[in-house]
């Protein structure tokens, strides 16, 4: 059950990592332009859609959300409203360091942070649940060896940006940028990890008496986080358009058939891995220390995955056979974090 878990949340790392790929099919749209209409596919129309799967028999959704405490709900939608930050900042980490460099010290540091902050808040607020129990000295080992695979990757990229010649760098990533990228990538990655927060205090968000599916139980809060993020996102995307002076772009006829597609498969891409989150975790209530290290796990594939898409994407072509030797030995850190739980625990 545990491995099936496992391969779960691996398919949906897999999808995340690719959603990136079709966004390079878009024609003629400003970044924010693009940015937003996928994310009305990644955190709207998908969570939407996947929170119904939560919905007992008799019920609505509204009728779920009534019945969690008010108090939850907001928490959840402002953890939310903050993950969208990093979420807009992790963009702009894919800018300036590409695809594989980008998401692995974001979503590094957001794996370690997010692990670690859920219980922590969730403790500030409800001391008589003892959350912090769910820190166990497995999964804290499991995170710590998650960010010592990312900074082994970290390090490639530092090679990779001392080594490569402007012309090189630019070959590989239009806009690359070691330093900025780098301030960039942590700031996305400590942000992104209050998507986990807002998890943990949308865990209360159910009926009474009323069976649900385990594998969906936590699908409503992810609904509400990506709900807040959304705006957040959209606030700041049509900011730019009036700036850039891009609202033109969704005006754009011939484009929008073609647009929306990829905008489509990319959101739907991104939040499939929320959705096998939900559904893996559902095959791991045998181990408590797996469903707490779960978003952990989530995370370091992602990056795992991101890196083969670099590689493929050619983004570390030029590199030395030491650099990619570095970058190989981070991913294989990451693959082994995700077992570390089971194997201590």
């Amino acid at each position: 059950m545990i491995l099936i878990g496992l391969l779960i949340i691996a398919i949906g790392a897999f999808c995340q990592s690719s959603c990136y790929v079709p966004i390079n099919k878009i024609k003629d749209w400003s970044w924010e332009s693009y940015w937003i209409v996928q994310g009305v596919f990644a955190w709207l129309v998908c969570p939407f859609l996947g929170a119904l799967l939560a919905v007992p028999d008799g019920y609505s959704l509204m009728d779920l959300f009534a019945a969690a405490p008010s108090f939850n709900i907001w928490m959840t939608i402002l953890f939310g409203v903050l993950w969208g930050v990093g979420g807009l900042t992790f963009g702009l980490s894919m800018r300036y360091l590409g695809v594989a460099l980008g998401q692995s010290i974001a979503l590094g540091t957001c794996a370690g942070l997010g692990t670690v902050m859920g219980p922590v808040f969730l403790n500030i607020f409800f001391p008589e649940g003892d959350h912090l129990s769910k820190l166990t000295a497995s999964v804290i080992i499991g995170v710590v060896v998650t960010l010592l695979g990312i900074a082994i990757i970290g390090i490639a990229g530092g090679m990779k940006s001392a080594a490569l010649s402007e012309e090189e760098k630019k070959a590989a990533v239009k806009d690359f940028n070691f330093p900025k990228g780098l301030a960039i990538a942590l700031l996305a990655g400590f942000m992104s990890g209050c998507f986990n927060v807002g998890l943990a205090f949308g865990e209360g968000i159910k009926i009474e008496g009323a069976e649900v599916d385990p594998m969906f139980v936590s699908l409503p809060a992810t609904f509400l986080v990506t709900l807040g993020g959304f705006v957040t996102n959209m606030i700041y995307c049509f900011y730019q358009n009036s700036v850039n002076k891009t609202w033109g772009d969704y005006g754009k006829c011939s484009v929008w058939a073609n647009n929306a597609l990829f905008c489509l498969i990319a959101g739907a891409l991104w939040y499939s891995q929320f959705f096998g989150l939900a559904l893996g975790k559902g095959f791991l209530t045998e181990s408590p220390a797996l469903t707490t290290f779960a978003f952990c796990i989530l995370m370091a594939l992602n990056v795992t995955f991101s890196n083969v898409w670099g590689i493929i994407l050619k983004e570390w072509k030029g590199c030395s056979p030491k650099t990619i030797a570095v970058l190989i030995l981070g991913i294989i850190v990451l693959i082994v974090s995700t077992f570390i739980p089971q194997l201590i625990g």
